[in-house]
């Protein structure tokens, strides 16, 4: 799939991508499209193949080896998260990485993009927008929270672009990724957490990278809050039928794990307690506007049709 279009600097620049998720690896993909050389630090080595990538081995949580992997970045886009999907491993892990990133970054000028979710986001029942209450306390919530008020008081400039769930190419673990591809290219019954016709936003993980990229590039947009470009929210079983549709699949089959049901196997299993705390997003409208952000980075949504077609040649390429 081509990587979307990302304006090239009068010179190319530096940049620093940490973590090769599908977040790290398409920022990575989209600045060496547009001729920058990028560095990308994951514990592996691991990230995309290309000549202008240079791909390094290293813990960005170790403060002792960031300075001099920083020099002479741009921007610094830190997209690696918490080893497990818990708030213990999040507190644990998250606040003390995320310093020692800031701190590098600011010795070496470089501003810090970081991905963020909607969970802090106090009244997710209303339309979420840049400027809404982001006060959000306990659990998984409250932590990111402290991460955004963490990264106002930090001394180096910063940039944070929300998305709400993500779906696109290499895009895996996820409620739109191989939990909804699998079951509805294969023809068989999708089992979505809550309401499956609940309106819900997802964003185009290639849209994200983008506006990451777009708001690292002008410094007046820097020390915000921006939202990823994110389209109408669909439910889970429109998603579901646009992935179908892209595939040439007859429509899904969706079905409800009842909230009920989840929540007393959460009480017995801790991995199940983890979704639940999130069912919340699934039970009810679950929406986020982000049109103040496309007009102030000049960026729109990749059509649902494209993306879900983008996402499904993917799917098919890795051979799932």
């Amino acid at each position: 799939m081509p990587s979307p279009e990302v304006p090239a600097t009068p010179a190319a620049a530096l940049y620093v991508a940490t973590g090769a998720g599908p977040v790290g690896w398409t920022v990575a993909e989209q600045l060496a499209a547009a001729g920058h050389r990028v560095k990308v630090l994951t514990r592996s080595g691991s990230g995309p193949a290309h000549p202008l990538i240079e791909r390094i081995a290293v813990d960005v949580s170790d403060p002792a080896h960031l300075g001099q992997l920083f020099q002479g970045a741009r921007a610094v886009f830190h997209c690696i998260h918490g080893s497990r999907y818990t708030a213990a491993s999040w507190g644990r892990e998250l606040p003390a990485a995320e310093q020692a990133v800031m701190a590098a970054a600011a010795d070496a000028g470089a501003v810090v993009v970081f991905p963020e979710s909607l969970y802090s986001y106090s009244a997710p029942e209303q339309t979420m927008r840049e400027d809404s209450p982001r006060e959000a306390s306990g659990g998984k919530r409250g932590i990111r929270t402290a991460l955004l008020a963490a990264r106002a008081a930090s001394a180096a400039d910063t940039v944070s672009v929300v998305a709400s769930d993500f779906y696109g190419p290499r895009v895996l673990g996820a409620h739109a990724g191989e939990r909804m591809l699998k079951p509805v290219l294969a023809g068989k019954t999708l089992r979505v957490l809550g309401s499956p016709d609940q309106p819900h936003s997802f964003t185009y993980v290639p849209d994200l990278a983008a506006a990451m990229i777009a708001a690292a590039a002008d410094p007046a947009l820097w020390n915000r809050v921006w939202h990823a470009p994110t389209g109408p929210a669909l439910s889970q079983r429109q998603l579901a039928a646009a992935f179908a549709a892209a595939a040439g699949a007859g429509s899904p089959k969706v079905a409800a794990l009842p909230g009920a049901a989840l929540r007393i196997m959460g009480a017995l299993l801790p991995q199940m307690r983890e979704l639940t705390e999130m069912l919340y997003q699934f039970e009810r409208p679950f929406v986020m506007d982000s049109g103040a952000s496309e007009a102030a980075l000049g960026l729109t949504p990749t059509p649902l049709k494209e993306a879900a077609a983008a996402t499904v040649a993917w799917w098919g390429d890795q051979g799932r």
